[in-house]
């Protein structure tokens, strides 16, 4: 049945609503096939709202500063370069701590609410490093895990690896799917893999990594999304950030979609986390709004929504910047590691 115990993790609590009622985090459930093979999606149709969602008229002045501060406490801020050192990652938690500086906040008037971004998303080799440094600041550490970002290793290696990452108390674990189960159907084996992950994750929140543009079709995306869910997912993100397409609109539109069947179904929410190619103010306004319309505020908030990003807090950033003094600041007065 729905909401089936299939972790260890403590109960259940409500963490949002949809059309009034309450919703549980997720807990997953057993595979239903049924419920997989019936997934259907009209992709003109996807195409064309998404079209239409980014030519309606966005918001502005003070609304849209308010939805830009918003974003930046919804961002998981990510460094995942083969250049990668402790250093950049100590500097990334600090910028973390302190994502706007402190005055553009007084030009603002927001120094107050102590804007700070949701998470800083590392290899597993620099968790520890980022956990010391953003020690008592609120802001969570997310591991990256399962052989990211091709998730080819044995299977039992992810699993260790994502066991390697809860033990030392990473607040979330990102990881990736065997894309070829989607690609040829093999709902039980991904399923199976999913509900590995998450056992191995512990106390630690999972976001399930599809790769949507490795699945070829959004009915692929679709189905992935539902049986990632069954399977106890946290969070569902697009993709990498590694694929040669990455988070677009009509993936993003796909995935809330299956949301909020979901929840529907089974009085549970899942988050979505679209990553990969989100560098502009635009671009996180359309995203947030994307969510407001398809699955409400309640998704607005770091509990269930997160960019991906590396490069979209300096834009965010230039464009607060020009609401409080009328003046655009050039990119390197907005370094972020």
């Amino acid at each position: 049945m729905p909401g089936d115990n299939i972790t260890a993790q403590s109960t259940p609590e409500v963490i949002a609503t949809l059309a009034g009622r309450p919703l549980l985090s997720n807990r997953g459930m057993p595979l239903n096939l049924d419920w997989v093979k019936e997934v259907r999606v009209n992709t003109s149709a996807v195409e064309r709202r998404a079209q239409t969602h980014v030519a309606r008229r966005t918001v502005k002045k003070e609304w849209q500063a308010a939805w830009l501060l918003r974003a930046i406490s919804c961002m998981d801020l990510t460094t995942l370069s083969g250049d990668d050192t402790e250093e950049r990652v100590r500097r990334l938690c600090a910028k973390a701590r302190q994502p706007i500086q402190p005055a553009l906040a007084r030009n603002l008037g927001v120094e107050q609410l102590e804007i700070k971004i949701a998470a800083v998303c590392v290899y597993h080799r620099f968790a520890e490093t980022a956990l010391r440094a953003l020690e008592g600041s609120g802001v969570k550490v997310a591991a990256v895990s399962t052989g990211f970002p091709a998730g080819l290793s044995a299977l039992e290696e992810r699993i260790a690896e994502v066991r390697r990452s809860a033990e030392i108390g990473v607040q979330e674990i990102d990881t990736v799917i065997t894309r070829a189960h989607v690609l040829g159907g093999r709902w039980q084996a991904l399923y199976d893999e999913i509900a590995e992950f998450k056992r191995a994750c512990g106390n630690a929140h999972i976001k399930v990594i599809l790769g949507a543009g490795d699945l070829l079709t959004l009915r692929n995306v679709a189905r992935a999304s539902v049986v990632a869910m069954m399977a106890g997912a946290d969070f569902i993100k697009t993709s990498t950030g590694k694929e040669p397409t990455n988070a677009t609109l009509p993936v993003g539109l796909v995935m809330t979609r299956a949301i909020r069947e979901y929840a529907q179904e089974t009085g549970m929410a899942v988050g979505f986390k679209p990553a990969g190619g989100i560098r502009t103010a635009k671009q996180a306004t359309e995203w947030l709004a994307l969510m407001k319309e398809e699955l409400g505020t309640p998704w607005m908030r770091a509990e269930l929504f997160r960019f991906g990003a590396s490069g979209l807090l300096n834009d965010i950033e230039r464009q607060l910047e020009h609401h409080a003094t009328g003046r655009y600041s050039a990119d390197y007065r907005h370094p972020i590691a």
